[in-house]
């Protein structure tokens, strides 16, 4: 980094500092002038080679943004966030934060020298001292002695919680001698292999598929949380903790508050079982001085001293003030009402005493102005200047301009690109300029005057330093607020949510002959002698039907509309038959309609647009995020059918703030600069609003006419607006069903942009259908559609999907949690310092005023409304409009804030009796909040002392496991799918697909449309193969059912030798060395693939034959069969049954021993036939 350092040594101030740095002498040294842009890379000059440092800030937005500029300095460097201290009583919650912590602990154990970036608050957190983390870590290595029972208790102890396998951090599992472990502190989980009770072999696995990455010599796996107790420390913490909360009980009941004290003495009771049970409680962070004699600061951690820097003391003791008394505050209250014991009031460090120890370090302070310290004494004072870089604004004249300035006074600057060939590119235009630039990769390249360097990095800001000629431009400058870095993104192949992966007992599962019948699990039923595992479904009347487990594929997870039950079929009675019947019925209808709407939409020609114009380009570089990849694909397709001939009919489909209507603008922009109209429709006023703002703050910037037609405009606004789209003044309208009365005339429309398709009504559909005759339609829905369906729709309609977050949201922070008003009154309090709103999500209209006099209660100087469905239409618009106005600072409502409002000033969320509420719609509620870049908070709450069901604990572990962004898809969001396929198609065709349920519908939809649009299908038949080997999957290899029938259901659809190899090298790396049985099922799915290929339908062991049965549409050569059975010497001979014709094999007169090798027999036929009988025809 030389580039960068050298030329301060041409600063005297910086030279001086330096030198007194290099003393070591304890004391604060102030420099002024500093600016945030430059501060970085001031601090990273100022530390010494191989010297460990903190640097402090203030706020947790600058201490991210700090951490990001100081990166491209030195890549080891660490953030560390400073702990939740008031919301750590939660049950679950998000280990975000603690996996954070614990990472930049583990740099600064592990490595050498680390800098870590950090807020003030953090350094006022108590932590265990660092012996107790080095004690806490579990080393491995290959070859050692590994006792398992006393390894789990352990990682139960480190904060681990087990699971079936180990597929988020934090979890943990075992099956048989494979041990799995994800640590938070990790990117991949650990995989060890014992062989007896010695490590045999460890390696990183993947979570997604859980296939192995690398093998491993050594690990070290770090507590999953930031305490973790041994034995004898918690018998002392407990009785500790047990005195103070008898003490506090007997007050309490002395002042008569008996509620109180019951609450204390129960709290301690839970937690004292808990933590003997488990050696482990979530809330122990805020007990640590209970359980440990003394507690540490992040300075000690530094074994070796360090250098400390502080960003504007002054703003830190400010911040240091204001936590400490929100923490005592907020405590207090909790103390009072008996959610707390005394100790836990302890949790900080007083900010002073902080300060104090500050001063007593090597210690840098930074500040903008010459001023005061405040609580520091400053040993020596400099002052150096340092400017920020004019914004260019992607003007490359005036930067020209600006260098050769710079080039006359002998400046030495250095560009910054943040990719290569943007970077070569920028020097190869500077130097034709006639400027002295070079491109280079080598950060240590000595920099002479005149010269611009232009370098490969990140900054986010350019600074500049006038003493001495040196300045750094980063990009944002030259181009503006920076784009936002991609994340990977995960690629989701095909349906990766199987059917099957979330069934369990008594479940609805529809199998294609037989109907709905009721999952019963896996049973292994020994028929002569030889053992299979069975799928047990019940039908109606008890009758029961078992299903090879090899042959899953004719089996699919019933999933209905809505949570009703489905009627459930006999076994021998015909209705199912009907029933599939009358689906295929309505289902050729459907078809037929939307090959026949294609057709047409393919006859009629549409009105072809131009290529981009500059103004397009310059319009869409003013969007202030980066495309998603799937955001880019869909204006990309979007335009290509604007540029074409053809009328376009896109559908774009994607979780609420993906970006649809950023897709929509541009098409809208497009239109209107070839002097076309546009109309926006959406399905309610509040939206309308809210997409009028959005455009006029896009389109600001250029002479684009918009206006708005709804119930909050006045008669005379609508009046004007309608007689001037008549004459064409007007180019985007924006608004409800009223743009779609009769007297709204259009001069030139040229394209219509509907929101939320599935809230119009059929009047209005027909409306619309009128106005698109020939006009381009774009179509924007919030329910996903799922993939199954998507491809049976593919060649109906063009669509967009849109599956990737936007980048810049951060995860929501979520926890669930007894209801506790002290909490409430926190988490709004909190908010409302911040400037935000509050969602209060409660779903019971008939109490809906009292709790909202509740909240009012809790925090007095809110303002507190409430909204919910059953309200008169324009009572609740207005209600909402103040809310977006930002009148109303906490809204109390039902469930109707799930659909599509989008206010980014809304960053906390309280749901009531989460428990009462499915999973998709917890997640769609949670996801009304974070749309800003600020960190946001949901809060599940669930009744006290009420007795969760396990579904809904399930449930809201899940919600907080699923943090991360776009995993709505992740979540399985079968009912949403649902919801959005009804609509898609129609009412009518609504109960058809609850029926059949819905996998089935959209096969059928599928094979409908392809034979009308002649496309043949392959022959469906299925082939069964029945040998009379033990093939199943025994319960000690494989202990858990979901995964054994995940792996069922992969082994029913191989279709080649090579697939059934990866599948025993997945289960021999994620479940140890599979017995025969197993080895055998994988060769017959090899086999019954072959059979298949060969049209037999069935392949049966039956004593000493072995019969194959042929399809009766089977495509082979019958003059080739008695060759065939010559080969076998008579063995072999072919029947032509009147129902099915076969072929039987008898082993006594083909000379094999019994048993032996009936496997090879088979694949030998099997081979023959294919030869002989199927390739002859495919050949003549």
């Amino acid at each position: 980094m030389k580039s960068f350092t050298e030329p301060l040594l041409g600063l005297k101030e910086y030279v001086e500092l330096k030198t007194q740095l290099k003393k070591g002498k304890k004391e604060v040294l102030q420099v002024s002038g500093c600016i945030d842009a430059q501060k970085p890379h001031f601090m990273y000059s100022l530390l010494q080679e191989g010297e460990s440092a903190i640097l402090v800030t203030s706020q947790e937005q600058n201490a991210k943004d700090f951490y990001e500029s100081y990166r491209f300095f030195d890549r080891r460097a660490v953030y560390y966030p400073a702990r939740d201290v008031l919301f750590y009583q939660s049950d679950i919650r998000g280990n975000l934060l603690t996996a954070q912590r614990l990472t930049a602990i583990k740099a600064i154990l592990e490595q050498p020298s680390v800098t870590v970036i950090t807020t003030f608050d953090a350094l006022m957190d108590r932590l265990a001292p660092r012996e107790e983390i080095e004690k806490a870590i579990l080393t491995c290595c290959l070859g050692d002695v590994l006792d398992m029972e006393a390894v789990k208790a352990r990682l139960v102890q480190m904060g681990y919680e087990r699971n079936y396998q180990a597929e988020s951090a934090g979890q943990f599992a075992v099956r048989g001698g494979i041990l799995d472990i994800f640590p938070l502190t990790e990117e991949n989980p650990y995989r060890i292999e014992l062989w007896g009770d010695e490590i045999d072999s460890m390696r990183s696995f993947d979570p997604e598929s859980q296939r192995s990455i690398e093998n491993l010599e050594r690990v070290r796996i770090y507590p999953a949380c930031e305490v973790s107790l041994f034995p004898e420390r918690i018998e002392e913490g407990l009785q500790r903790l047990q005195e103070d909360g008898e003490t506090l009980y007997q007050a309490f009941r002395k002042e008569m508050k008996t509620e109180e004290a019951y609450r204390i003495k129960t709290m301690v009771d839970s937690l004292s079982e808990e933590i003997r049970e488990l050696g482990y409680s979530g809330s122990l962070d805020s007990l640590l001085t209970y359980f440990l004699d003394g507690t540490a600061s992040l300075f000690d951690y530094f074994s070796d001293g360090m250098a400390l820097f502080l960003d504007e003391p002054a703003r830190l003791a400010e911040k240091g003030r204001a936590v400490e008394q929100e923490f005592l505050e907020s405590m207090a209250h909790r103390l009072e009402k008996g959610y707390l014991l005394p100790g836990q009031m302890e949790a900080l460090y007083h900010w002073e005493e902080v300060f104090a120890r500050a001063g007593r370090q090597k210690c840098v302070a930074l500040t903008t102005l010459d001023m005061r310290l405040g609580e520091l004494e400053a040993g020596h004072r400099y002052t150096i200047s340092a400017r920020s870089i004019n914004s260019y604004n992607r003007s490359f004249e005036l930067l020209i301009k600006d260098l050769q300035q710079y080039k006359k006074k002998k400046y030495r600057a250095i560009l910054l690109s943040g990719s290569r060939t943007r970077a070569k590119n920028l020097a190869a235009d500077l130097q034709q300029e006639g400027l002295n630039s070079f491109y280079s990769e080598d950060y240590s390249h000595p920099l002479q005057p005149g010269e611009v360097m232009v370098a490969y990095g990140k900054l986010r800001k350019g600074f500049e330093y006038p003493d001495i000629q040196f300045l750094v431009i980063a990009e944002s400058d030259i181009f503006g607020a920076e784009p936002k870095k991609k994340k990977r993104r995960k690629v989701y192949e095909g349906e990766k949510i199987q059917s099957f992966s979330d069934l369990s007992i008594g479940d609805y599962v529809v199998h294609e002959r037989y109907g709905v019948g009721i999952y019963r699990g896996i049973e292994k039923v020994e028929i002569q002698k030889t053992a299979k595992d069975y799928v047990k479904i019940e039908y109606d009347k008890g009758s029961t039907l078992y299903v090879l487990a090899t042959q899953l594929e004719v089996l699919q997870k019933y999933a209905g509309a809505d949570a009703k039950r489905p009627k459930i079929n006999r076994l021998d009675g015909q209705e199912w038959a009907k029933t599939k019947k009358r689906v295929k019925g309505a289902v050729q209808e459907i078809a037929k309609d939307l090959v026949e709407l294609y057709a047409v939409r393919q006859r009629t020609e549409g009105y072809c647009y131009g290529e981009d114009t500059v103004w397009q380009r310059e319009f869409e570089e003013l969007f202030p995020f980066e495309e998603t990849e799937d955001q880019a694909l869909a204006i990309e397709a979007t335009k290509r059918d604007m540029e074409s001939r053809k009328i376009m009919d896109r559908l774009i489909c994607g979780d609420v703030g993906y970006g649809k209507t950023e897709i929509a603008i541009r098409a809208a922009f497009k239109a209107v600069q070839e002097s076309k109209q546009v109309v926006y429709l959406v399905p309610t006023t509040i939206l309308a609003q809210q997409h009028y703002n959005t455009f006029l703050q896009r389109m600001k910037d250029f002479p684009v006419r918009i206006d708005l037609m709804c119930r909050f405009c006045t008669s005379t606004q609508i009046k004007k607006t309608v007689a001037d789209l008549k004459r064409g003044l007007v180019d985007i309208v924006i608004g409800t069903h009223r743009v779609l009365s009769k007297d709204v005339e259009f001069k030139d429309l040229g394209l219509l942009v509907i929101d939320e398709e599935q809230r119009f009504g059929v009047t209005h559909k027909e409306k619309i259908k009128q106005l698109k005759k020939n006009v381009d339609v774009l179509t924007l829905t919030a329910t996903p559609i799922p993939r199954t369906l998507h491809m049976s729709l593919i060649g109906i309609r063009d669509m967009s999907v849109l599956e990737e977050p936007p980048m810049d949201r951060l995860p929501i922070q979520t926890y669930v949690m007894e209801y506790n008003e002290e909490i409430v009154r926190e988490a709004i309090h909190r908010e409302l310092a911040r400037g935000g709103q509050v969602y209060y999500v409660f779903n019971r209209v008939n109490q809906i005023v009292e709790v909202t006099s509740q909240v009012a209660k809790l925090v007095p100087e809110a303002s507190v409304a409430f909204a919910h469905g059953q309200m008169k239409e324009r009572e609740l618009e207005n209600i909402m409009y103040q809310f977006i106005n930002g009148e109303i600072d906490v809204l109390v409502s039902t469930t109707i804030i799930e659909t599509g409002l989008d206010i980014s000033n809304v960053n906390t969320m309280i749901i009531h009796d989460a428990d009462n509420m499915g999973l998709s719609q917890l997640y769609q509620l949670r996801g009304r909040v974070g749309r800003s870049s600020r960190t946001s908070f949901a809060f599940l709450m669930y009744r006290r002392n009420k007795m969760l069901k396990e579904v809904a604990e399930k449930r809201l572990s899940a919600i907080k496991e699923f943090t991360e962004l776009g995993s709505g898809f992740k979540i399985a969001l079968r009912d949403l799918e649902i919801r959005g396929a009804g609509n898609l198609l129609g009412a009518q065709q609504h109960g058809h697909m609850a029926a059949v349920g819905y996998d089935l519908y959209c096969k059928m939809l599928n094979e409908a449309v392809k034979s009308l649009k002649g496309e043949a299908e392959p022959e469906q038949f299925d082939t069964a193969v029945e040998l009379e080997l033990d093939a199943f999957i025994p319960v000690s290899y494989i202990p858990n059912e979901f995964q054994k029938l995940e792996i069922y259901k992969r082994i029913a659809v191989v279709e080649s030798q090579e697939e059934s190899e990866e599948i025993l090298e997945e289960l021999i790396d994620r479940f140890g060395e599979p017995p025969k049985s197993v080895q055998n099922l994988l060769d017959i799915a090899c086999l019954k693939a072959r059979a298949h290929r060969c049209y037999f339908t069935e392949v049966k062991e039956m004593g000493e034959r072995i019969r194959f049965t042929f399809y009766g549409q089977a495509r082979i050569c019958l003059s080739h069969v008695a060759p065939l059975a010559e080969r076998y010497q008579g063995a072999l001979q072919f029947v032509r049954d009147a129902k099915a014709p076969y072929l039987e094999y008898s082993k006594g007169q083909g000379g094999k021993k019994k048993g032996a090798g009936t496997l090879e027999l088979v694949g030998r036929i099997l081979e023959d036939v294919w030869e002989m009988l199927v390739e002859a025809v495919k050949n003549s």
